[in-house]
């Protein structure tokens, strides 16, 4: 990376900060921290972030509350911290808006590993210059427009959608799509994962006049309907 990427970390245990960022740190990153939700509110509103690495339980207003509230205004990637690794409550994550998820006790290596790798494909998203039209919808540039209207994606969501629209129509396979989308081609809750990205991108169409785009292929994956 050419320039530093900049994380906050947010948790209330401050032995789990020191993790986080030493890991971050020793990973490349630059780090803040929080330790509940309105202070991180408030780093986010004044600096420009490249990761946010959210623990689910902190006092006063969850972690999910705040996805939520950045999610309104954001799509900064996000990393939950969570110590439940039920498939529920990793949805619960995804629906809230996060990118992905590390299940606590975790290894500070894979943690930094996947804040590197949400890091490297949302800037490389955000560098495409290669462009790709199915009907009314265009993707260039990192961004996506629907008859004319700019879509709020968050970094998974564009990477979904562009694999879907690549293939005009054509099914894409469960397995393209997770590694279209996380760069993991299967794994406990993969396709409940996907189902819930799936959701919120769906939803985004549907505010736009098209809420039967993106269509199940059954026993095979999932494919854009945009005509």
């Amino acid at each position: 990376m050419s320039t530093k990427p900049l994380a906050l970390v947010v948790d209330d245990e401050p032995q789990m900060i020191d993790i986080v960022s030493f890991a971050l740190e020793t990973q490349g990153f630059t780090t803040l921290s929080a330790r509940d939700a309105e202070k991180a509110w408030q780093v986010f509103k004044s600096r420009e972030l490249d990761l946010l690495v959210l623990d689910v339980m902190l006092p006063q207003s969850s972690g999910l509350s705040l996805c939520r509230r950045i999610r309104q205004t954001s799509t900064v990637p996000i990393l939950l911290l969570t110590a439940r690794g039920e498939a529920k409550d990793r949805v619960a994550g995804l629906e809230a808006g996060a990118d992905d998820y590390v299940t606590k006790p975790f290894h500070p290596r894979e943690l930094a590993l996947r804040a590197e790798a949400i890091v490297r494909r949302t800037r490389g998203a955000a560098g495409l210059r290669a462009e790709v039209v199915c009907g009314p919808l265009k993707i260039a540039e990192g961004s996506a427009v629907l008859a004319g209207h700019i879509l709020t994606l968050t970094p998974t969501e564009l990477r979904l959608l562009t694999r879907l629209a690549a293939e005009e129509g054509k099914p894409v396979s469960f397995r393209d799509l997770l590694l279209a989308g996380w760069q993991v081609d299967e794994g406990p809750g993969g396709r409940q994962m996907l189902k819930t990205a799936l959701y919120r991108l769906r939803r985004q169409l549907s505010e736009h006049g098209y809420p039967h785009a993106v269509e199940a292929v059954r026993g095979t994956g999932y494919r854009l309907g945009i005509k």
